[in-house]
């Protein structure tokens, strides 16, 4: 798949539209470029901002057509959720919300170009960033036969030349070069890049944050909230069933209101550059930290143990935008049947940013008073210790003794060595 050259006429061009400068300005630079027509798409995962507005502003631009496609439950459900079943945190910290949108804003952008007879994807992604490799590998995988445009990677513009280009030709942006923050959001999480926030020595700036209140802001008593699950999946919060996109709103506003969910990372970018991001996710790091304990309650430790190496590969993929690869559909099934006991409830305390486990309970825990406790109650037959010890540590104390028995010699031969090493391992 290469992008069309300058002599081939394009039909029509499907642009991924956030309404934000980048695919602002693409408008007016793709019809200007290739004078052919341009069909603006949103796909709604949770955006906060007037998506109606953005697609008057997108046909004031020069769009034929503006459409929004309501896409939340759909990225609960068939995204965040596997996700979520695998603990997916990008280098432990990160929970890709913006990695797990966009191959599904390629599904429905992909649907809307054969819907209306495109011929070309164009999206807002930089050369420099990892949603240019999200989406392009995704439409490989899609449909690929579809020509793919990247004008911002293209036109060679800095981001104040955007603005300043946005300025000339009358284009309606949402950022000045007082505040250029570049925003990304979806339900899951609030990524915010740009500005000052590229020194990664500066405190972000209180004025960035939305989600979630500062330390000093943040209610002076804590809030306790317990979470349901059933095989993995959360389905009520505080006792009452919920929906999980219900249930992640209501979890970011309660969560947000304690300062709990920012993240300020160096994060190692696919395209080989180290970025400083600051995300918002208050629901998705307390359903993390919720669904990780649930599972420490209910899974034997192999298992724990195993999937925990799985659950870091299983992020990668993710980040590295392979959403559709067999790899990750076949970790899918193992992950989905890891999840058949995590069903209970795990009661989260809520303080001043933090969110800390404080109780947990399930019909399938593993865990045992009677075999744990150290009173007068319990069960444990202490008198078996003894003979586990010998046989599980049995290797390492042959290995020492042999070990031992070349120090002393020098060699392994003699009768001595043999006695030596006979004695020992009685």
């Amino acid at each position: 798949m290469e992008s069309p050259s300058k002599e081939k006429k394009l039909k029509k061009i499907l642009l991924a539209y956030s309404g934000g400068l980048d695919t602002s300005v693409a408008i007016h630079w793709l019809k200007e470029k290739y004078g052919c027509e341009i069909v603006a798409v949103t796909v709604d995962v949770g955006q906060s901002d007037d998506l109606k507005e953005a697609m008057r502003r997108a046909k004031a631009i020069g769009a034929s057509r503006a459409w929004v496609i309501d896409a939340k439950k759909e990225f609960i459900e068939d995204y965040i959720i596997p996700a979520l079943k695998a603990n997916a945190l990008y280098e432990d910290k990160y929970p890709l919300g913006t990695a797990l949108a966009r191959p599904l804003m390629i599904e429905r952008l992909v649907d809307m170009a054969k819907r209306f007879g495109a011929d070309t994807i164009a999206h807002g992604s930089t050369g420099k960033g990892n949603d240019q490799v999200r989406f392009e590998v995704s439409i490989m995988a899609l449909a690929p036969e579809m020509e793919v445009l990247s004008p911002t990677r293209d036109w060679g513009m800095s981001r104040d030349e955007e603005i300043e280009y946005a300025k000339k030709h009358n284009i309606p942006i949402p950022v000045t070069s007082e505040a250029p923050y570049s925003i990304d959001e979806s339900v899951w999480t609030r990524a915010i890049e740009c500005g000052v926030l590229e020194d990664p020595w500066e405190e972000p700036p209180e004025s960035i944050f939305e989600w979630t209140n500062g330390l000093g802001t943040a209610p002076d008593s804590p809030e306790y909230v317990e979470i349901g699950f059933s095989e993995g999946v959360p389905v009520s919060l505080n006792g009452s069933a919920m929906e999980p996109l219900d249930l992640v709103v209501a979890l970011n506003d309660i969560a947000g209101n304690h300062g709990v969910g920012r993240i300020d990372l160096i994060e190692n970018r696919l395209v080989g550059i180290k970025s400083r991001e600051i995300y918002e996710a208050p629901a998705a790091l307390v359903l993390m930290k919720a669904h990780q304990d649930l599972e420490s309650l209910v899974m034997p430790k192999d298992l724990m143990h195993y999937k925990k190496a799985m659950e870091q590969h299983y992020a990668n993929l993710i980040y590295d935008g392979l959403w559709f690869s067999a790899l990750r559909q076949a970790m899918d099934a193992f992950m989905n049947k890891t999840q058949k006991n995590v069903t209970g409830v795990v009661k989260v305390k809520l303080f001043k940013g933090s969110a800390v486990v404080v109780g947990r309970e399930s019909p399938n825990s593993m865990y045992n008073a009677a075999l744990s406790t150290y009173d007068k109650s319990d069960e444990f037959d202490h008198s078996a210790a003894k003979g586990f010890i010998y046989v599980w540590g049995l290797p390492l104390k042959v290995a020492g003794v042999m070990e031992s028995a070349k120090n002393v010699n020098g060699d392994l031969n003699g009768s001595a060595v043999k006695e030596e090493y006979t004695s020992a391992c009685k």
